[in-house]
């Protein structure tokens, strides 16, 4: 009986899947292909690369490292992840048909589905995605769920197989955001997702440099289809953006295991804190999400968000007074960056019922010394 070949752990695939090392020059870096055609062997030969808006071998490589790393048949670089998010919407749905969406999710992600979507037939609704949420929102005419585990800024942790397993008994496909996770720590699809998308702009690219989106899944129908929608709505990175994201996921795993041991000391910290009304970090054990985030997760991220207790006047006052922690949108970098979601990322959903707690706060817990983060948010949190 033949051994199965054992596949490479992660953080070897995040070094060497996609990058092979380059057959003529022998160079151990992907080369950086800036060309925008292809000489052709003859008219109409069949070659993978012509013009770089349809292909280009350094998306490629970006696209063969991700796959590996989320353990999928295909994967589709796009120029940002609500790029990403659009080909998936437009590949998925079609007039008449009805998508659900969390409650909580990014505002970016509302703003796409209810500007650029509804006006072509689309219908939402925006849900607790829960067993009971799932009944009360469901129409005949659903055909997707949309989830982000963990959410966009509560934290919210959604069991993805049980979802998973009720979405598709219900004949709908589910798509999960998995941008707070990234692969290193979860994988939708061996829960039962059917596509995973992220923000390579985030933890992927790790540093601040780069904007960017991904696609990954394993239905080669909807592959066929995401495939055309990228070549034919043309929202694709450009090579030095895919040379940077995939510079950065060499790096994912120990940086995430950074990130994570991070965020769970400024979790236990805010979460003993006088000025602090509620903290959201599913590494906590009294985040309701926490059992299910430690079965379907290799850790818990690192962000944190958490409700100042001295309301919203204090919250705007906190993020103004920080110094490690920069006063900025985005996330999942190595530096640390604070926000006001409900005037900042979720501005969009003032004063609909999705509105953001205006006592949020959201922390992008960074790789710096833990002991001077502390220090900054203590300094931060003391009432003038």
């Amino acid at each position: 009986m033949e051994t199965p070949e054992r596949q490479p752990a992660f953080e070897t695939r995040a070094i060497h899947a996609g990058q092979e090392p380059d057959p003529v020059t022998g160079s151990v870096v992907p080369a950086v292909h800036l060309a925008t055609t292809f000489r052709q062997r003859a008219v109409g030969a069949d070659q993978p690369y012509e013009y770089a808006r349809s292909a280009n071998p350094s998306r490629a490589s970006l696209e063969a490292q991700m796959a590996s790393l989320e353990d999928a048949a295909h994967a589709y670089a796009f120029a940002s992840g609500l790029a990403a998010e659009d080909a998936v919407l437009r590949a998925l749905l079609a007039p008449g048909h009805h998508v659900i969406l969390p409650l909580d999710a990014y505002g970016g992600t509302f703003r796409l589905v209810e500007s650029v979507h509804i006006p072509t037939g689309i219908t939402s609704t925006n849900a607790d995605i829960s067993p009971a949420g799932l009944d009360a929102a469901w129409r005949d005419e659903t055909r997707l769920v949309w989830v982000e585990t963990p959410s966009n800024p509560s934290l919210s942790v959604i069991d993805i197989a049980a979802t998973a397993a009720d979405v598709h008994r219900r004949g709908a496909r589910l798509v999960v955001d998995n941008t707070f996770a990234t692969p290193y720590l979860q994988n939708p699809l061996a829960l039962g997702a059917d596509v995973v998308v992220h923000s390579t702009t985030k933890y992927l690219g790790g540093h601040s440099d780069v904007v960017g989106g991904l696609v990954v899944l394993d239905d080669p129908a909807i592959a066929d289809r995401i495939a055309f929608l990228q070549n034919a709505t043309g929202a694709v990175p450009g090579p030095w953006d895919c040379y940077l994201v995939q510079r950065g996921v060499k790096t994912l795993a120990v940086r995430m295991d950074r990130h994570c041991r991070n965020a769970e000391a400024v979790a236990q910290y805010l979460d003993h804190h006088d000025q602090v009304a509620t903290t959201y970090y599913p590494g906590l054990p009294s985040h309701p999400g926490h059992a299910v985030a430690r079965r379907q997760m290799r850790g818990f991220g690192g962000i944190v968000s958490f409700l100042h207790g001295g309301g919203e006047a204090e919250a705007l006052a906190m993020v103004a007074r920080t110094q490690l922690f920069t006063l900025a949108e985005s996330l999942g970098a190595v530096e640390s960056l604070i926000e006001h979601p409900g005037r900042m990322t979720h501005a969009v959903l003032t004063g609909s019922a999705r509105a953001v707690d205006p006592r949020m706060i959201r922390l992008s817990v960074g790789i710096e010394n833990i002991d001077d983060l502390l220090a900054d948010l203590d300094q931060a949190l003391r009432m003038p």
